[in-house]
């Protein structure tokens, strides 16, 4: 952490290229970043308002089924984007890895900068849209940030840590989307995590200890739900992600002397 406050003008200008580069060469430019979200909450608000209406748990006053799984697809989209990203980062910046003095912390970092930018942007259209569709916030909603903020460490976390294998294990970035499609399974984005734990117990009881998904199921608690967060719950989200930002620094640290012999 020390070293991307140091280094934060240079965190702050990869970051930027970041999000220029996904958007690079289309007319539109930046707008997609605020158009792909605004067209995804449209698309999932008439799925299931209009063609499957349905709901996501028992009780009369259900939030709208799209609200609940644009929700959760929110926080998805934070990890699948770092960890589709992160293990090609160093592999793809030769030209910085023979260079002793620069920080290459950056690299996996502005990943995660520029998917918490999209992520952002996703929030308030979310947000915005909850309020169009006549769903009313309790204070509950300004638990939010607090409870993202365990997520941005562990994508950090994870960023550092597939960067650093991905030097060594180049076949790594290939089944990313694999295990990106396992990992939407298993937390739950579409069915109510009280499902697996009726018809299969014995899944449940390793799908609880996902991290993502307790993180979701905060988030629909606190600002769908109204209620206030459990914070057992969020206690184990924060141990969680601050022990893979940690662990994922430090493996990173301990393997970029060999990255120049690899690369």
């Amino acid at each position: 952490m020390v070293t991307l406050w140091q280094h934060r003008s240079l965190l702050r200008q990869f970051t930027a290229r970041q999000i220029e580069a996904r958007n690079r060469g289309s007319l539109l430019g930046m707008t997609w970043a605020f158009l792909n979200p605004l067209l995804m909450l449209g698309l999932y608000t008439f799925i299931f308002s209009v063609v499957f209406p349905g709901q996501f748990g028992d009780g009369p006053e259900q939030p709208k089924y799209a609200l609940v799984i644009f929700g959760g697809l929110i926080c998805y989209h934070l990890m699948a984007d770092v960890l589709a990203t992160a293990p090609g980062m160093i592999t793809s910046n030769p030209n910085f890895v023979k260079k002793v003095v620069f920080p290459l912390e950056i690299l996996p970092a502005a990943v995660v900068g520029a998917s918490l930018f999209h992520l952002l942007v996703s929030v308030g259209l979310f947000l915005v849209g909850a309020l169009v569709l006549g769903h009313t916030f309790t204070l509950h909603a300004l638990w939010l940030p607090l409870i993202l903020l365990p997520l941005l460490l562990l994508a950090l976390g994870m960023g550092w840590m597939l960067s650093a294998l991905g030097v060594f294990l180049r076949d790594l970035q290939q089944i990313m989307g694999f295990l990106n499609l396992i990992l939407l399974y298993a937390s739950c984005i579409f069915f109510p995590p009280a499902r697996v734990a009726e018809l299969v117990p014995a899944v449940w009881s390793v799908l609880r200890f996902n991290p993502l998904l307790q993180t979701i199921e905060l988030v629909r608690q606190t600002v769908l739900w109204g209620h206030a967060p459990e914070l057992g719950v969020l206690a184990y989200t924060t141990a969680c992600g601050l022990v893979c930002f940690v662990a994922g620094y430090a493996f990173f640290r301990a393997t970029r002397p060999a990255f120049a012999d690899v690369v």
